[in-house]
């Protein structure tokens, strides 16, 4: 049976932040995730988890000046000591919240460089922190996103994803498989995962509907024919909620757009 995890960053807008861990366990969510936490203290995000009996999954390192339209900074040369510091930033936050992962942004191509210039960059940075967060035994993750939502973003596809895998050879290094972003770039879903799951290289799975990136009842994915594979794959781990709900940011828009929800609680 697969097993949720709400997305905060995205889920319960019409709340504020520390009020929305409340509203996933009273939906019936047993983990969350969410993209920054760095704007609240980590012991109050804590006193939340705790209170509600939620397990904190995943959560994102910084990424940078987000004004200046960094999504990342771990391929961009010049950035290796902000980077540092965002690692040594996230994995406090994890000690504080006993939090297993963190997903680290790869960053946005800058205008006239390609992908191969960075490689080197993005490789040596993921390599120094899995060695940092192997420390903790947390676990680091890459994420392929694509390039409608985030134009030249530098990671975009599962296979180059795993050759990173293989290139920076850190057990710790795993990969954030988000299928609405596969969907998008690549498609063949099932065929993906069946491709990839057995390599034991991916560390969390998200899901949204595609092409609108609500519910995932709605759009193109067959989504229950996709949570039947997972079990049959034996997946164990965390499937996060990261869409936007279809209500936006009205009242109980969330709680009202979780029908496909219930059959898995």
């Amino acid at each position: 049976m697969p097993r949720f995890a709400a997305n905060l960053s995205m889920l319960y807008p019409e709340l504020a932040f520390l009020d929305r861990f409340e509203a996933a366990a009273r939906d019936g969510f047993r983990a969350v995730e969410f993209l920054y936490p760095y704007a609240f203290d980590a012991r109050e995000i804590a006193r939340r988890l705790q209170a509600h009996g939620l397990q904190q999954v995943l959560f994102n390192a910084p990424p940078g000046g987000r004004e200046a339209g960094e999504r990342g900074l771990a391929c961009l040369p010049g950035h290796e000591a902000e980077f540092r510091e965002g690692i040594a930033q996230a994995l406090a936050y994890a000690a504080v919240l006993d939090c297993p992962r963190i997903h680290v942004m790869a960053g946005v191509l800058p205008e006239g460089c390609e992908r191969e210039a960075l490689f080197s960059t993005y490789v040596g940075n993921l390599r120094w922190a899995a060695r940092q967060a192997e420390k903790q035994k947390v676990e680091v993750l890459i994420e392929p996103i694509n390039t409608r939502d985030i134009p030249r973003f530098f990671l975009n596809r599962q296979d180059h994803a795993h050759e990173v895998i293989a290139a920076v050879n850190a057990p710790n290094l795993k990969v954030q498989m988000d299928l609405y972003h596969c969907q998008v770039v690549e498609g063949d879903l099932a065929m993906k995962l069946q491709k990839y799951l057995p390599t034991g290289h991916v560390g969390h799975i998200q899901i949204a509907g595609v092409p609108q990136r609500h519910e995932p009842d709605l759009g193109e994915v067959n989504y229950p024919h996709l949570f039947s594979l997972l079990d049959t794959l034996a997946y164990t781990g965390w499937i996060g909620c990261e869409y936007r709900p279809r209500a936006g940011m009205q009242a109980g828009g969330t709680s009202a757009g979780l029908g496909w929800l219930k059959p898995y609680l």
